[in-house]
């Protein structure tokens, strides 16, 4: 699953998506450090001044603001870092995610998500075919399903992702 890459700052962004209080707690209870884990890519890529950028659920269940829709304290936007709201389950289809990267110059994607089924799922179909370059930190995504999450981990994603651990990502960076 690890594989030696470089990274462009210059070209890439972190993507983490639906890390909120309640979809952590409903999904990640087989991966119970997933979010200290998004939270060393978080503190990896902001000190290599990658920018951040938040998908939010908010459709369905998720559409009203309660402590549940919140992101998780320990993954939380640091001051300025955008939070872009969803209603469907990838990030791209109701979002403005490909123009803001476009207009950030980023065509390298670092995702962390919850759920590797869900929304990690979804977003790396999406950004294949718009050709965007990926990374998959793999333990930094959770799936209710840890056979689901390792199928698609170790078989589905290296079609087309370089697939990481969060310390092989910030090892990467330098």
């Amino acid at each position: 699953m690890t594989q030696q890459t470089k990274i462009n700052r210059d070209r890439t962004a972190v993507v983490i998506m639906d890390f909120q209080n309640d979809i952590v707690n409903n999904v990640a209870s087989e991966s119970p450090n997933v979010v200290q884990r998004a939270a060393q890519v978080l503190a990896g890529a902001r000190k290599a001044g990658i920018p951040v950028l938040y998908i939010q659920h908010r459709g369905g269940q998720y559409a009203e603001d309660r402590p549940g829709t919140e992101i998780c304290a320990g993954v939380a936007p640091a001051a300025g870092e955008r939070v872009l709201r969803k209603t469907k389950g990838g990030a791209f289809s109701t979002t403005a995610l490909d123009v803001t990267l476009r207009e950030m110059g980023r065509d390298t994607l670092v995702l962390m998500g919850v759920a590797t089924s869900g929304c990690v799922l979804s977003t790396v179909r999406w950004a294949t075919d718009i050709n965007y370059s990926l990374i998959v930190v793999a333990d930094a995504c959770a799936d209710r399903d840890p056979e689901v999450h390792r199928v698609l981990t170790e078989k589905i994603y290296p079609r087309q992702a370089t697939v990481l651990t969060a310390q092989a990502f910030v090892q990467a960076l330098g």
